[in-house]
């Protein structure tokens, strides 16, 4: 019976995911946890010029936060300050043109912010779901590349910058579909077998949710947490999943909808009284695990996983030009 009861546990999850989960959820908000003034912060959001990244990176704005928009196309990225400019009136806009698969220009990226800027709200946005086995021109698949190792890599290299202020947060948006992944440490970039770009998204996914809990351990005093938006209607879905839009198209959220937990995360003073680490969906903790699966991994394998990263950042940072 035990996958009768975890398939209707995922399927009930699943219509959580919906624009109607979220509506239902949302009775349950209180408002007044995102209406305040952050004027004098400062907040990076990679992935920045559309979607949730864009839709989270206004609603700060809009609150008088400093953003820093993370953006690796620079002519889609200048049309999104612009939009977020003018809806919002905030001129504390700022643009760096970073593409997060490439682990030697977020090292210079983060030596050069560190530099010239403080860094209260850290958001991992960014990500990609690339359904053919593509390498980088460092040799790395492009979804680890992207979604894993420039994550841990932009994170880690700003920890100082976070370590300075009071109230630090870093959120990271991680997806639902790692519920069906177990952590695999063994082919973190897709070797072996069938080379499937949705199963290793959700692995991607599973390894930021590792991460999260990994680094709330050994930072206490900043927060760290990872959220699932549920199923937005972005660009992203669109190009990446096809079919899967053309099916869900009518049920999905609006990328406002999904990005309502990362600025909930980022902004409320409520979210930071719960404990670090924890994976949201809906401005609630939720498991990290379906019920009865065998999808929790030994702590070996996720010391493993950060062992491989510090190794993998450590030598691109080691040959970053100056």
């Amino acid at each position: 019976m035990s996958w009768y009861r975890n398939t209707v546990w995922f399927v009930k999850g699943l219509r959580e995911y919906t624009r109607s989960g979220y509506e239902s959820a949302s009775k349950h908000f209180n408002p007044a946890d995102v209406e305040v003034n952050v004027a004098g912060k400062s907040f990076l959001v990679s992935g920045a010029n559309s979607g949730i990244g864009k839709a989270t990176a206004t609603e700060i704005a809009r609150r008088g936060g400093t953003v820093h928009l993370v953006c690796r196309n620079k002519e889609r990225a200048e049309v999104a300050k612009g939009e977020i400019v003018t809806e919002t009136g905030n001129q504390n806009i700022f643009l760096h043109i970073l593409d997060i698969s490439n682990p030697r220009e977020i090292w210079k990226f983060a030596e050069k912010f560190k530099s010239e800027h403080k860094l209260n709200v850290l958001i991992n946005n960014a990500g990609c779901m690339v359904n053919n086995r593509e390498l980088t021109e460092d040799g790395l698949e492009k979804n680890f590349a992207t979604n894993t190792l420039g994550t841990y890599i932009l994170t880690t290299a700003l920890l100082p910058l976070l370590e300075k202020e009071a109230d630090a947060r870093v959120i990271t948006v991680s997806s639902g579909g790692m519920l069906v992944q177990k952590l695999n440490v063994s082919d973190l970039q897709s070797e072996s077998g069938t080379f499937d770009g949705a199963m290793v998204y959700a692995q991607n996914k599973r390894q930021q949710v590792v991460l999260t809990e990994q680094w709330a351990k050994a930072h206490q005093n900043i927060h760290f947490s990872v959220m699932h938006p549920g199923w937005a209607d972005t660009p992203a879905v669109r190009s990446a999943m096809p079919n899967f839009y053309q099916k869900m198209k009518d049920s999905l959220r609006t990328e406002a909808q999904g990005a309502d937990t990362v600025v909930w995360l980022a902004i409320s003073s409520e979210a930071t009284k719960l404990p670090s680490g924890l994976f949201f969906q809906d401005r609630q903790p939720v498991p990290t695990h379906l019920p009865l699966a065998s999808t929790h991994s030994p702590p070996e394998d996720e010391a493993k996983l950060m062992e491989v990263l510090e190794e993998l950042s450590q030598r691109f940072k080691s040959t970053s030009p100056g």
